[in-house]
């Protein structure tokens, strides 16, 4: 048997050695806390926020812009929200809402028409309320739409290889656009970088262009607001705020207020918290600053 001496011995060594690697856990955990850099917390990108019934949903600002834009022209149609479903599903597939310059052959814009089928020409294309009017002008014509599954009315449109491929987007379609149309008021929100937000709040906003915009996207001028929402079309004045928070940055807009409700611009870190109840009795008035 070992003697009580190697035993003592042996235990030492492991006490020192346990010692030894404890002390240098602690060397090691102060070398690192005294000269690494802590990491910076990553600045929120722009975006915007839709409450949907299944939860949030986030887009980029372009995105919901134009998602907003093709909503309002609807308006100025008298066209029910079925009609600006069959338009986002539309959407979805051909362009993701992107407003883009290139696509399948000579394909351009949100819903990739082309100036070779008498769309319009490209620039006229490249703007979403043109190009939104043709497609619902189009939608209108087609003998009972609204009886229609949405990727059928949307093939009845386009024209396209696979008609099927808007059927995918039904659902998230259908709930933008009670967003978009109004009907849920405060749904949705925008945020921005703290750079495009001190832009904002430094600059002066161009309430002219804004203003001459929203007429020209709903056709009817935002100081013309019903006093009562039209349950067959949607809640125009909801439907110019959203409109107007949307494009916030394009116009530089820091608040838009209406209901009694107050939108301001943030940086992202308190979104939620974007649209505030204020009381005022603005007179069903849009306001924008």
């Amino acid at each position: 048997m070992p003697s009580k001496r190697r035993r003592f011995s042996a235990f030492v060594k492991i006490l020192f050695s346990v010692t030894l690697v404890c002390g240098l856990l602690v060397a090691a955990g102060y070398y690192v806390l005294t000269t690494v850099e802590p990491l910076e917390t990553e600045e929120a990108e722009p975006g915007c926020r839709l409450d949907l019934p299944e939860g949030s949903y986030d887009m980029r600002v372009s995105q919901a812009a134009n998602a907003s834009t093709v909503g309002g022209v609807a308006f100025s149609r008298d066209l029910p929200p079925e009609a600006v479903t069959v338009a986002y599903a539309t959407v979805w597939q051909e362009s993701t809402f992107h407003n883009v310059e290139h696509g399948d052959r000579d394909s351009v814009g949100l819903f990739q028409q082309r100036p070779s089928q008498e769309w319009g020409d490209t620039d006229q294309i490249l703007d979403p309320v043109f190009s939104s009017r043709a497609f619902f002008d189009t939608l209108a014509d087609v003998e009972n739409w609204q009886g229609m599954p949405v990727h059928e009315a949307a093939q009845q449109v386009q024209r396209s290889a696979d008609g099927w491929a808007y059927d995918q987007h039904e659902q998230l379609s259908e709930e933008m656009a009670t967003v978009f149309r109004g009907t849920d008021g405060p749904a949705a929100t925008c945020w921005f970088d703290e750079q495009r937000l001190a832009d904002l709040q430094e600059t002066e906003a161009d309430l002219e262009g804004a203003r001459e915009e929203l007429g020209r996207v709903f056709g009817t001028d935002p100081v013309d607001l019903p006093a009562v929402p039209d349950p067959s079309t949607g809640d125009l004045g909801w439907a110019m705020a959203l409109w107007s928070v949307t494009h916030a940055e394009e116009y530089g807009l820091s608040s838009v207020g209406y209901d009694g409700h107050r939108w301001s611009a943030t940086d992202g870190a308190d979104d939620a918290e974007a649209w505030q109840e204020t009381g005022e009795d603005n007179g069903g008035k849009l306001t924008l600053n």
